[in-house]
Formats: structure tokens, sequence, C-alpha cells
């Protein structure tokens, strides 16, 4: 199958909650999240990692169920699959602790060219995380020369400074940019969001979505001078695991799909919303897709905004 939007990387999650609550076993590490809010707009979908023979079978029947392809899957019969400790705190921040160690997490968690099917090849839109540090340059310029679109978020905030030339690498190398607020000012220096948009902008990004939790997010394109605020799709917040990626998921398709960067934030708004309403991926429902396009329409009423600039 042909896909039009491929994500990247899984992980087997323990999530620990704030209280002492655990949930173990849980189908994450970004990649399904981000094809799950790609796959409400799209229906060619792909994800691309690393696993190995203990995957669980609930997790391949999750993304069968959602009709994302899975031959971008490297199988490996003796590595197990990259498993960590997901620990929440309650003011939102959260700790990854590898489980798995070793030449399990090289092999599983590499980014190749090759390791692209051939079907992969001609996607329209990549999204994938990044060490600030490390973003993998080479790996994402290859991604753009086929003519992707690729859509960039940081795992983590940046543990020192970037220099200039560094911060520009990492901010320019997708023509999409997705930070969370605190992933942001760990780049830019502490300040509201549009001030750190516009910083992100000077340092060369074209196109950045700002990640603000429940407050929405900030988007905007350096080209234009568009910035429009986004609001959060209001829903009762279980667990907010996962929503950044499916934020980033369904933005990167509403970019491609429409080229409107105010339509491109509402999708990924929708997508987030789906993430938080219960601990994990959502359940596999028939109508996915027209229950999104139906909190399209009614976020839509919510949020008509004007541009800022």
């Amino acid at each position: 199958m042909t896909v039009d939007f491929i994500a990247f990387s899984l992980i087997i999650d323990d999530l620990v909650f704030p209280d002492g609550r655990t949930a173990m076993g849980l189908l994450g590490g970004g990649g399904p999240q981000a094809a799950f809010g790609m796959r409400l707009w799209a229906d060619r979908v792909g994800l691309v990692a690393g696993v190995g023979p203990d995957l669980p079978p609930d997790a391949l029947a999750w993304l069968a169920g959602m009709g994302i392809d899975t031959a971008g899957l490297r199988r490996h019969h003796v590595l197990p699959t990259p498993r960590a400790w997901q620990i929440l705190e309650a003011d939102g921040r959260r700790t990854q602790v590898w489980r798995t160690t070793g030449p399990a997490l090289a092999a599983h968690l590499r980014r190749h060219q090759d390791d692209l099917p051939p079907d992969y090849r001609r996607a329209r839109g990549v999204h994938l995380g990044v060490h600030p540090e490390e973003p993998d340059l080479d790996f994402i310029r290859g991604l753009r020369a086929q003519g992707m679109v690729v859509s960039v978020e940081p795992f983590r905030p940046a543990l020192t400074r970037l220099s200039a030339r560094r911060l520009s690498a990492l901010v320019s190398a997708g023509q999409i940019f997705s930070p969370n607020l605190e992933e942001a000012r760990s780049l830019v220096g502490p300040g509201d969001p549009p001030v750190l948009l516009n910083r992100l902008a000077d340092a060369g990004a074209s196109i950045t979505a700002l990640r603000l939790g429940p407050d929405g997010s900030l988007v905007h394109r350096a080209a234009t001078g568009e910035m429009y605020p986004i609001p959060a799709y209001p829903v009762e917040a279980v667990d907010p695991t996962g929503a950044g990626n499916a934020y980033c998921g369904g933005f990167l398709a509403g970019w491609v799909q429409t080229g409107d960067l105010r339509l491109a934030g509402l999708y990924a708004a929708v997508s987030a919303s789906f993430l938080v309403e219960q601990v994990g991926l959502p359940a596999l429902r028939p109508d996915f897709q027209a229950e999104a396009h139906r909190r399209l329409a009614r976020l839509r009423q919510i949020g008509h905004i004007s541009p800022s600039r």
C-alpha cells in the first residue's frame, strides 16, 4: 500500500501516575499516537519502528483495526521491543526510564532511509521526534530530498542552550517544528508564547505549532506572519500522555492536505482530544473519522478567530 503519511517509533509504555496507580503494557512511543492523529484525516498511514517477538498481540490488533499500515515494522526474532516507565507528575512533567537497554535500543530505535519500504518512499508527509542536541539531520535531509513534508517534535527540553547555529539547524530541519512550552523555552529562553514563536521564526523555523496543553496551541507561519491561537477541544481530561504526538500527526495531515495554517491547527486539536479522554490509545470504533469531523465543526464554532500578527 502506498502511504501518504508516516510516523516513527514504537515503545511499550508502563505508566506510573502521581497517585501511585499504574497502567502497564500500553502501546506508546509517540509513533502510534502520531499515526492515530494522522489517521483521523487520511486513509493511507504507515508506522516505521523496530519491534521484538514480545510485541503484544493486542498492539498489532489495534494498529490493524485502525487501518495503520505495518509494513514498516522491522521485526527482530530475539531482541525485545523497547519498553520504558513513564512517570507522570501532578504538574504535568513526565520522566521516561528505559526498561530495555543495550543492543535492543540501538537496533530498534535507529532510523535509516533503507528501513522505509518502497511504498513509503513516496509519502507526502512524515512526523518524527528528535533529541534537541542530536536531531538526526542527515536522515531528515534525506526525507526532504524525496519531496516529503517533515514535521519535527522534540522528545524533551534541551539539556543546555544550543548555539545559534545548532538552534537554527534544529528548528529548520523540517518544514514544521512543534515543541511544547517547556521545550520552546529551553531553546530560546523565557517568554510568552507569541514571543517564543517570533524567536523560533528568527532562528529559522518556517511553521511552528507551539503546544500549550489545556490552553490549546499557537501556530505561526514565518513567511506570512500568520499567528493563530487554537483552542483545545473541550473534553474531560483523563491522561495527557500521547496527546502532543497525536496533535503533531493531525497538524501535519491538515497542513499537507489543506495548506491552511489555522485549519491544520484545528485538525491537530481534534486529534489531541481523542488521546486525553482515557489512559492509552482510544478504543477502536467504526465512526472515528466521522466523530473527528463532528468535533472539527464544533471547534470551528468555538475558535472562530481572526489572525494576529
